[in-house]
């Protein structure tokens, strides 16, 4: 199995929760003001996010912190 850096793993759980929204990239950007560019860039792990966006991302999809890190994709 391929190592994620941390953007990347950023990236999978942000698109995990969108999708369970039922919520398009473009979609989802325009509803917490972000371009849908740099929103795409963040969920393929190509951007490193700020903790300030990634708390924004996480209100968006409705998630606190906790519950957005509380994911296999950050243990270990």
């Amino acid at each position: 199995m391929t190592l994620l850096n941390a953007q990347m793993r950023i990236g999978l759980r942000i698109k995990e929760l969108r999708a369970a929204l039922g919520m398009s990239q473009e979609a989802f950007a325009h509803s917490i003001g972000m371009s849908r560019t740099y929103f795409a860039e963040v969920e393929i792990g190509k951007r490193n996010i700020s903790i300030e966006n990634i708390d924004k991302i996480a209100r968006g999809l409705g998630v606190s912190l906790r519950d957005f890190f509380d994911s296999e994709l950050f243990s270990g």
